[in-house]
This record gives structure tokens, C-alpha cells and sequence, in this order.
């Protein structure tokens, strides 16, 4: 029978007086989520897919899919030919509208992104006189709602002579309230104050304090809300179906052409539609991880 001798750093630890023991690892039961949370997110996760799916059920049938009581739950073949409809009618002018869509929301993005992250810099981290006050009135539009300056908003630039101009709906969006909002609260907490006096002591001027500084810090921040802003520009059909032109129109208001006759073949709608959610899964597919990693951020912080 043999002895097995304990480690030389064992029989150290136990002849040194008053040495620290060393802890055992402890699992802490329950840690892992149960059945109740995996139910919870695949009912979520179902009631997010279901509708994509009915779009894609519908759209790949015919006219009478949708008016059929005895209607599979299996897809047709039909989304091909559907799609094409689309791309190919000349009401809707397929391609055009992309482009003013992609266009338009990308300098939305961009601009209320610059802007908001400049203004949030600007509240968070600057001292001026009446800056709270400034503050708490952008906030304040927020509660105003679009609607009520749609009138005179068209006024001014049928006055100007850019109605029926995609920068119609770019410049009214370049700023946003809730862009300036998320981004001091945010940078309030990302950037300590010792870090801003440091670039001051070594002579950087204000604008390149925010360029080096504040700029590198906001990068989560400034991908969610871009991430949003494109979104909610690609999304927008209110105010671009009042002041753009039939012939020159963003995505939403082409695709609302589609049932503008006596009889609507929702078929050929919910193609148009489906083809339109494409860039916008795609823009989420490659950007996911800074829309999480801006997420996360914000709950630390927070």
C-alpha cells in the first residue's frame, strides 16, 4: 500500500502560521435560467417571427391566399414572380426609391449622430450659463407632437421651392432631440472629468478634446442611436408621402402605390413589403454587435 505525500506547496501552507486558506470554488445553484425564462423568450421570439413569416405566407401565394378560409400554413411558390411585380412596375419605381431610401436615411443617421453626439458633449461636460435650463427645453420637444408642425413645415419649403426634393425629408431630420438626450446622459458617466482636464494641461483646445476624447468614448452610444435613427428614417412615410413627388419617392410611399387601384392583390403588397425589411436585416446582421455592445454599455454605466 502506498502513501501518496500531499504537494510540496500543501505541507508550506499548513507549517506557515496564520496563512490564508486557500477557497474552494462554490457554485451557486439557480444561476442558470430555468424553464419559465427559455418559455418567456421563445414566446417572444415567436410573436417577433410570426409576422415576418404570415408576410412571407401571403406573399408568396396569390390573390385569393388571403380570402381563402381553407389557406395552408406551408409557403407558395409564388414570392419570385411577386417580387418581380414589384421591381418591374413602373407605378412604383423599384430601384429609384431604394436609393432615395438608402440615401436619405444614411445622411439622417450620420447627421443626427455628429450633431447629437456634439450637443451631448456640450451639456455634459462644458459649463455655461443656462445650459440645464437649455437642456430640459430640448427634452421638451419631444412632448410636441409632429403632426402639429407639418403645416407650416410645408410652407416653408413650398416657399423655398424644395417641395417634391428629397432634401425635404433630410433636413428637418438632421438634429433630434432624443439623439441630444441619449448621448449627455451617456457621456456624462463614460468620460471621467480628470481625463478632459489631462488634454486641457497638454493643450488640446476644446474641439480636439471632443475629437480624441469624447468621440472614442461615445462609440457604442453613437452605433445604437445611428442604428435607430436609420431605422426610423427608412421607416418614416408620414411626412415624405406629404411633400415628395409620385415619381421620385421614398420606399414606404412607393410601396403604398401598390393599393392605391379598386382592387389590392395583398400579395404582391406583402413582397413589396418583405423587400423592403431586406437592407434593414441586413444593416442589423453586420451591426449587431455594436447595437449589444451599446445596450450593455448603457446598463453598466446605468
Amino acid at each position: 500500500m502506498t502513501v501518496l505525500n500531499p504537494p510540496p506547496l500543501a505541507i508550506a501552507e499548513e507549517n506557515i502560521p496564520n496563512a490564508p486558506k486557500r477557497r474552494r470554488a462554490t457554485v451557486v445553484r439557480g444561476s442558470r435560467p430555468g424553464w419559465f425564462v427559455y418559455s418567456a423568450l421563445a414566446i417572444v421570439l415567436g410573436s417577433a417571427i410570426f409576422p415576418f413569416y404570415w408576410s412571407f405566407l401571403i406573399g408568396s401565394g396569390d390573390a385569393s391566399t388571403i380570402r381563402d378560409p381553407n389557406m395552408s400554413w406551408l409557403p407558395g411558390g409564388n414570392f419570385l414572380a411577386n417580387a418581380a411585380s414589384v421591381i418591374n412596375d413602373p407605378a412604383v419605381n423599384f430601384w429609384r426609391a431604394l436609393w432615395n431610401s438608402i440615401y436619405s436615411s444614411t445622411l439622417i443617421a450620420l447627421s443626427v449622430v455628429f450633431f447629437s453626439t456634439l450637443a451631448g458633449w456640450a451639456f455634459a461636460k462644458l459649463r455655461f450659463r443656462g445650459g440645464r435650463w437649455l437642456l430640459v427645453f430640448v427634452v421638451a420637444t419631444m412632448a410636441v407632437p409632429t403632426q402639429l408642425g407639418v403645416v407650416p413645415l410645408y410652407i416653408l419649403f413650398a416657399d423655398l421651392g424644395w417641395t417634391g426634393n428629397i432634401g425635404a425629408i433630410i433636413i428637418p431630420a438632421l438634429t433630434s432631440a432624443f439623439g441630444v438626450f441619449w448621448m449627455t446622459q451617456y457621456l456624462q458617466q463614460a468620460v471621467p472629468d480628470e481625463l478632459i482636464e489631462a488634454a486641457r494641461v497638454d493643450g488640446a483646445s476644446s474641439f480636439r478634446t471632443f475629437l480624441t476624447v469624447g468621440l472614442p468614448a461615445a462609440r457604442p452610444a453613437a452605433a445604437m442611436l445611428g442604428l435607430f435613427t436609420f431605422v426610423s428614417a427608412w421607416n418614416n412615410f408620414f411626412w415624405p408621402f406629404i411633400v415628395l413627388d409620385r415619381n421620385d419617392p421614398t420606399l414606404p410611399v412607393a410601396l403604398s402605390l401598390l393599393q392605391s387601384n379598386y382592387f389590392v392583390d395583398y400579395s404582391i403588397v406583402l413582397a413589396g413589403v418583405l423587400l423592403s425589411t431586406v437592407p434593414l436585416l441586413l444593416l442589423f446582421a453586420f451591426a449587431g454587435k455594436q447595437l449589444v455592445s451599446g445596450i450593455m454599455q448603457g446598463a453598466v454605466k446605468g
